[in-house]
């Protein structure tokens, strides 16, 4: 098993991946004077939910990697909306990858079950609670398919970014009483944004 700052290490790279997919789409949508969807938002999307469930599955917190999985998805489907060219056996490793987790859990189930759930550190109303938040993030994933789905285009819609701000705080909470410094700084910045987002939106609405 990795030492902890090595753990660590790997969660601050997962959320420096997703501050960069933030604060892309801020400048283009800044510019743009209107909520944008940027090909790279996706790009480091995708490499921040690999890196992250990577590190929720060091630090054995179930949390945080079912936060993961289905977001995973959806990034790559918005990639292909978004016409990135990748290679389809990458394409295809991407899709494979969380597959390969779901077998090697069932493979170790009883060691799952016993590390991620019957934690004396981690009291199972705590993980619930950070369960919800992350849920609440997937949530907003699955409403921006849904959404662009409807269009046929890459969108981030209102209620999108309003979903995010009431994820972000109880996370935020989550990263606080786990004394989890990655969770806590990877929420702090994004509630800026996700709030500008809204009044960019508001105001091109009104325009």
């Amino acid at each position: 098993m990795l030492n902890s700052l090595a753990i660590t290490s790997v969660g601050l790279l997962a959320q420096a991946c997703f501050s960069a997919r933030t604060i892309i789409q801020w400048i283009a949508s800044e510019r743009a004077r209107r909520v944008l969807s940027p090909t790279l938002f996706w790009v480091f999307s995708t490499a921040g939910a690999l890196l992250l469930a990577l590190y929720g599955f060091l630090r054995q917190d179930f949390a945080v990697v079912l936060g993961q999985v289905v977001s995973y998805y959806i990034y790559l489907w918005n990639l292909r909306i978004k016409r990135v060219p990748v290679p389809r056996l990458g394409m295809l490793l991407l899709m494979l990858l969380p597959a390969a987790a779901v077998v090697w859990t069932g493979c170790h189930f009883e060691e799952f079950i016993s590390d991620f759930f019957e934690r004396p550190d981690l009291p199972l109303w705590l993980l619930a609670f950070g369960t919800v938040g992350q849920l609440l993030f997937t949530l907003r994933f699955i409403y921006q398919w849904w959404y662009s789905r409807r269009i046929n285009e890459s969108e981030l819609p209102p209620l999108f970014w309003w979903l995010s701000i009431v994820a972000s705080f109880i996370v935020f909470a989550y990263g606080v009483m786990r004394l989890d410094i990655v969770l806590m700084l990877g929420q702090g910045f994004g509630l800026v944004v996700y709030g500008r987002n809204l009044w960019l939106g508001r105001q091109t609405a009104t325009e």
